[in-house]
């Protein structure tokens, strides 16, 4: 407890105020982030080359110090050694004082400037003030060397001294020109960064600022994009194109909801014609047929808003579907058994091997919409195949109807498309189920497309032109193709 406050409050108080600070504290800008990050490495970096490059001078100035003391030192060991040592020792370039002290601590010789004077104190450290030296014109920081030679009088401790001002006013002055010349180059870097940052930094500025003034009525502006190929170029091309999806979807939406309206104020003006022409009819023969037809076209209303709703729910978004096992030649079988005695005739080749993962009821739904579709253009007959292609389960169903011009095999995928030939109120539909089919087979992870008997198997397009050559003539027909991933394509990913 601290204070009556339990001790794990305290730290997340603590953390918690630590926290505001920080965040009060850390610059809020990119640019100025940026500009923080770079003063820092680079005042890092500096300080710690300043100390290295003094430490690396000042040991080298030492090093040059003391080897001119010992070689000093070395010239009088030798002059001691050969017994021609005089009272007075001769000074060598660059060194300041010599003092020769025997085993008693007498001075045997010295430098001129230490004539005459008693022997020096002994210095533990090889650079100190050497006290007792200023009287003598001598720096007190000194370099000092000490050498034992043997003379024929015994041994002697030679000293010499090799001043370190010229060493301390050279640290001295490259720590001056540092400690100004790093602030400034600090600051030059700050200045660079901050512009630098700040022109990079403005095509997004112009980016956001587009953006935010983009509505959603708007969708036909785009960002500016800079020259260049940068990362900030492609950031601008990438959110052009996000707007260019986002002004397509809004395009479609809008057009869907008007090919909605349209395709339901038919059916519900006539639906309210007859219900009106019924009730006032004395007739009751009239009636009825007028109320069958009433409820025909109320069929057409519910299959209509069901493929609408169904088409809302496939554009909300993906969804998980089921992964369970679906065998799609089950799936034709089932279908095409409940069509049996109609005019068409169905011919069916099936892989009973044939299994995909996915929702059984938006399969069948795939299924039931392509056979319908065949069903209303067929002459005569529609053959149904399903087979496997490596990974992949392959579902064609061809009618023996006319020919899809080139310019129409995709365009009878958008949504309230309908062929002149299909545009029948009773017969053509609405143009929903094609779309609808193709959006079940990409939530699948599959395709669904018209293609040319050419691109069929062999089997396949020897099937399909030998049905064209008994059929009606010119019944060159069309091949829908769906193609689904299978289970071992699943396994795989």
């Amino acid at each position: 407890m601290v204070d009556g406050i339990p001790q794990g409050g305290h730290r997340r108080g603590v953390r918690r105020r630590l926290g505001a600070l920080r965040a009060r504290i850390t610059p809020r800008s990119v640019r100025a982030r940026a500009t923080l990050a770079a003063c820092t490495v680079v005042a890092v970096a500096l300080t710690v080359a300043s100390l290295a490059m003094l430490s690396l001078l000042r040991a080298n100035l030492r090093g040059t110090a003391e080897a001119t003391a010992r070689g000093q030192a070395g010239v009088v060991a030798k002059l001691a050694a050969g017994g021609q040592l005089g009272k007075l020792v001769p000074l060598g370039d660059g060194t300041d004082f010599v003092q020769v002290v025997d085993g008693k601590g007498r001075v045997v010789a010295a430098s001129q400037n230490l004539a005459g004077r008693p022997a020096l104190p002994e210095v533990p450290l090889p650079v100190m003030e050497v006290p007792g030296l200023k009287p003598f014109g001598i720096d007190a920081r000194q370099q000092i060397t000490s050498v034992v030679a043997e003379t024929p009088e015994g041994p002697v401790v030679i000293r010499t001294g090799v001043s370190l001002r010229a060493a301390d006013d050279a640290v001295s002055t490259t720590a001056l020109t540092l400690a100004v010349g790093c602030p400034l180059l600090l600051l030059t870097v700050a200045l660079v960064t901050w512009r630098v940052t700040g022109r990079a930094l403005r095509p997004v500025e112009a980016i956001r600022s587009e953006v935010a003034a983009i509505g959603e009525q708007e969708l036909h502006r785009r960002v500016p994009v800079p020259r260049g190929e940068d990362e900030i170029t492609r950031l601008a091309r990438t959110m052009n194109g996000m707007l260019d999806r986002l002004d397509l979807a809004g395009r479609r939406q809008r057009q869907f909801i008007a090919d909605a309206s349209h395709e339901l104020r038919s059916p519900i003006a006539v639906l309210r014609t007859q219900l009106e022409v019924a009730l006032g009819h004395p007739d009751p023969r009239v009636r009825v047929e007028l109320t069958e037809g009433a409820l025909q076209d109320s069929e057409r209303l519910q299959d209509l808003a069901a493929d609408l709703l169904f088409l809302a729910r496939l554009d909300a978004g993906p969804t998980e579907l089921p992964t369970g096992p679906v065998d799609l030649a089950e799936l034709v079988r089932v279908a095409v058994r409940g069509r049996a005695g109609r005019r068409v005739t169905f011919t069916l080749d099936l892989d009973d091997e044939t299994v995909v993962p996915g929702h059984h009821l938006w399969l069948t739904r795939l299924v039931t919409n392509l056979l319908d579709n065949a069903e209303r253009h067929a002459r005569a007959a529609v053959r149904v195949t399903v087979r496997t292609d490596g990974d992949a389960a392959v579902l064609c169903v061809h009618n023996d109807g006319p020919a899809l011009d080139a310019g129409d095999r995709e365009r009878i995928f958008e949504r309230f498309t309908r062929l002149d030939d299909a545009r029948s109120r009773d017969e053509g539909g609405a143009g929903l189920g094609l779309p609808i089919a193709r959006d079940i087979a990409h939530h699948h992870g599959g395709t669904l497309a018209v293609v040319d008997p050419t691109e069929l198997p062999a089997e396949a397009a020897a099937a399909e032109s030998a049905e064209s050559a008994t059929g009606a003539e010119g019944a060159e027909g069309a091949t829908f193709e769906a193609r689904l991933p299978g289970l071992s394509a699943q396994r795989s990913r």
